[in-house]
């Protein structure tokens, strides 16, 4: 594992808020397994944070996350971040940790399957209620996770180009670094619309409604436990936790399915 001074001073510049978090947390993880170090796509914020502290409430083991694309994520592990469990918003990104050796043998799961939605402000008077409304000319500007390393943006784009909508839209595209930052510009105003994940709807004052799922690929999500974590029981046991009945409760909760 690569020292976590050398990992600061080498991303210090691309991560710096998630790597303060980190050296921050690192301290107490060591030789410690009351507390755990979760890497989690963005898309998970709201349902892990409450499957945290349900499984702190039962085990005692605090759960310490950081959110972010999975893309992003994934090559912090592979630069040696100090991750005792990866939750990513794609199976390949777990796959692909797995082909190079990252993935502690016979921890991965499928535990979720996410959706994308269209969200507006709840007072816009923008009404949207299919994609190709994002071809009119009141919509100038749509918000789509960078689909370059977030599973949600990679979704929001398939949708629009088997849509067939992708070159008449792109040139309103604004970014996200993940898909929770994308629905941030959506909130404060800064796009009229924005594609995003259906799980970060249910706490928000806006309208949304569904993209049909065969404009798609599924966005099967997965985990695995990092090889090499000090804390494996634990990352072990909040796996289990996730995928069994109560964390499963609460993945439906906020709008996820079990994958097909």
């Amino acid at each position: 594992m690569v020292p976590l001074t050398a990992f600061r001073l080498h991303k210090l510049l691309v991560f710096p808020i998630l790597l303060f978090t980190l050296s921050c947390s690192s301290g107490s993880r060591v030789g410690h397994s009351g507390e755990l170090t979760v890497a989690a796509a963005a898309d998970l914020t709201n349902a892990f944070e409450e499957i945290g502290q349900e499984f702190q409430s039962s085990t005692g083991t605090k759960v310490v996350f950081n959110f972010g694309s999975s893309g992003l994520l994934e090559k912090q592990i592979e630069n040696g971040a100090p991750i005792d469990l990866f939750a990513a918003a794609n199976v390949d990104y777990i796959n692909q940790l797995e082909q190079k050796g990252l993935i502690t043998p016979d921890t991965k799961k499928v535990y979720a399957r996410g959706r994308i939605i269209l969200w507006t402000l709840k007072d816009s008077p923008i009404r949207i209620e299919k994609l190709a409304d994002l071809t009119r000319p009141d919509v100038k500007r749509v918000a789509i996770a960078n689909p370059e390393h977030a599973p949600y943006g990679m979704a929001a784009r398939q949708a629009l180009e088997r849509a067939g909508l992708w070159d008449s839209v792109k040139s309103k595209l604004v970014y996200g670094e993940n898909v929770r930052q994308t629905l941030q510009y959506a909130q404060t105003g800064n796009v009229e619309v924005a594609i995003v994940a259906l799980s970060l709807s249910g706490q928000t004052d806006g309208h949304w409604i569904l993209v049909p799922e065969e404009l798609h690929n599924p966005l099967d999500q997965a985990l695995g436990v990092i090889k090499g974590t000090k804390n494996e029981a634990g990352a072990r046991a909040f796996a289990d936790f996730i995928v069994g009945e109560r964390g499963q409760t609460i993945m439906k909760k906020y709008g996820f399915t079990k994958p097909q």
